[in-house]
């Protein structure tokens, strides 16, 4: 018929889960209850063991819920490789390279150590068969990578370990994949030699993105700028991470390790903080649908049927993987209320796990019945994932606990200095010298534990979400401080904050000269590079102690300081000189 509207299922689909959306977000965000609880239990109730079970009886009931969980997979895939992207926009190659030791060292003894022992108790304790046992143990062993790092961050001690273990779960995510299939009972000699060709053709891909990147990405971004075109810019970004997805996914690697490159890539370029903020709604939506599908897939019809073994099977898993990450973490030195939160945090199993199980599946070493009993304990574990998070923090104060200070904010403005470390508590001792009001915000809970045992006033907060600042006052602080030795989070922070705030007094801590025209730019009232200030007082010390008068030596130094700032005139684009007047100390 003419004009009749006919309705897609995957149009159906797309307006259940924005409707979700816009229930889940506003609603639990306003009971400060994570989303990811929210989505979940919104695909407990739409998914086919819930409301889509019903559409026979009442066909309404298709429009308000999805009964084919499959056509959600592939946006489900897509919300895992833009949260790697997004964790690469977050880090760099230098950093990635000092986590070298926690990704080769704590990932793999905590991998293997609970695949191995996991895989002992299911072959001598259920009697599985070897292969069963190592699939099923393996796969248990991952945690969740889209869960996890969301709830933890990547620059907490916690969130850092948290990390390091996820990015080598993986990078072993193809090796257990293919070493299942050369357990197979039909399986062929061609395994090793796949195995082999993949590494060598994936290594490939790798080292022609980096070399590619390196030169094409900021030449592409650049672009894509002078259009002043945000759409051109969202598409160069959906470019480099779906093509570089593609391209590892092409050599049998997974087409995550090509969305972190990616993210590490333009990280490294001057317009990551751009393509971070373009990126962020489809991340969490497309992270959305991934959580959806997670709780599409609880049957809980089942698991009533079966309650007191599922319920045994998910607190073992938890609390088996809890007491080993916890135990590894001690051994490596972290603090006990680190070791034991990211234990907790680190318990559940993965959506990895759900892949794992479906590969042990389909070549035989796992049979289905089994599979779908640990599937239904993965989606438990992955569910209360968010409760995880809050029990880890509870055990890590009790465990170490820290002295509450007295609040004594009566709502007076006060400077916000951001990092606790030597610099930023220097500055909290100037600040309580002149009774000037102030707080310390640090995004590491161990510096925030040490700042509070000595007495400052400090709060554990990530200044990069801008309601951190905005509940400690920003709109009315007199100044914002950065004493972070985090070049690009500080550049990006001053850029977001100067357009928000434009007559803030913004003082940052810069790593040299350049780095000090970079803030310039970006809007920062006063950048001090360290090195320059620390040159000079070195130079006044030894001038002065060899017997240098000490009127020209302080001349010398203000004339040196001088040339600097008109350097820093050129270099920053600025329409007068900066000041360059404040010293600081190593941190």
């Amino acid at each position: 018929m003419a004009g009749e509207l006919t309705m897609s299922p995957v149009m159906q689909d797309a307006l259940v889960i924005l409707g979700s959306a816009g229930i889940v977000i506003p609603v639990f965000a306003r009971f400060r209850i994570t989303p990811i609880i929210g989505f979940i239990l919104i695909g407990i109730l739409v998914g086919p063991y819930g409301l889509g079970s019903l559409v026979d009886q009442f066909e309404w009931l298709q429009y308000v819920s999805i009964s084919d969980p499959d056509r959600l997979t592939p946006f489900a895939d897509f919300g895992i490789i833009l949260l790697l992207f997004a964790i690469g926009l977050e880090l760099s190659f230098n950093r990635l390279w000092q986590l070298r030791r926690l990704v080769f060292g704590l990932g793999s003894l905590e991998l293997l150590i609970i695949g191995s022992i996991s895989a002992g108790f299911f072959g001598y304790a259920s009697g599985m068969a070897t292969e069963a046992a190592l699939a099923l143990g393996f796969a248990l062993a991952f945690s969740s990578t889209a869960i996890v790092l969301p709830i933890s961050g990547t620059k907490s001690p916690v969130g850092r370990a948290a990390l390091s273990m996820l990015l080598f779960e993986d990078i072993m995510i193809v090796p257990i994949i293919f070493i299942l299939g050369a357990l197979a009972p039909t399986a062929s000699g061609d395994s090793v030699s796949d195995l082999t060709n993949t590494l060598i053709q994936g290594g490939i891909v790798i080292l022609v993105l980096l070399v590619a990147g390196r030169f094409a990405l900021p030449s592409l971004f650049s672009q894509a700028a002078r259009t002043k075109s945000p759409e051109l810019f969202l598409a160069a970004s959906m470019l480099v991470v779906i093509g570089a997805s593609l391209a590892t996914a092409a050599t049998g690697l997974s087409p995550i390790v090509g969305a972190l490159i990616a993210g590490l890539l333009i990280a490294e370029t001057e317009y990551h903080g751009e393509v971070e903020s373009i990126m962020e709604p489809f991340k969490g939506l497309a992270l959305g649908v991934f959580l959806i599908t997670i709780g599409m897939s609880i049957d809980l019809r089942v698991i009533w049927a079966d309650l007191g073994t599922i319920m045994g099977a998910v607190v073992g898993v938890l609390v088996f993987k809890a007491v080993v990450t916890g135990a590894l973490l001690r051994m490596m030195g972290a603090r006990r209320s680190t070791a034991a939160e990211t234990g907790v945090l680190m318990a559940s199993p993965s959506e990895t796990t759900l892949i794992v199980l479906a590969a042990a599946t389909s070549a035989l070493v796992v049979d289905t019945e089994t599979a779908q009993f640990w599937q239904i304990v993965t989606a438990i574990g992955l569910t209360i994932t968010p409760l995880l998070a809050k029990l880890g923090r509870a055990i890590a104060r009790r465990v170490e606990a820290v002295p509450d200070l007295p609040d004594d904010d009566d709502g007076e403005p006060r400077t916000i200095i951001v990092g606790a470390g030597r610099v930023g508590r220097l500055i909290a001792d100037m600040m309580t010298a002149h009774d000037q009001p102030h707080v310390l915000i640090d995004s590491d809970p161990d510096v925030v534990d040490a700042a509070k045992r000595k007495g400052y006033r400090v709060m554990f907060g990530d200044a990069a979400r801008g309601d951190v600042l905005a509940r400690v006052g920003i709109a009315e602080a007199p100044a914002l401080v950065f004493t972070m030795d985090e070049p690009v989070l500080a550049q990006r922070l001053v850029a977001r904050l100067r357009a928000d705030h434009s007559e803030l007094l913004i003082v940052v801590r810069a790593r040299d000269t350049d780095h000090a025209a970079q803030l310039y730019r970006a809007g920062a009232s006063h950048a001090v590079p360290e090195n320059l200030e620390s040159s000079l007082q070195l130079s006044e010390a030894v001038l002065v102690d060899i017997g240098v008068a000490m009127g020209p030596v302080i001349a010398s130094i203000h004339e040196k300081r001088d040339e600097f700032r008109e350097q820093l005139e050129v270099d920053g684009g600025l329409k007068s000189p900066p000041k360059l007047r404040t010293s600081t100390v190593e941190n």
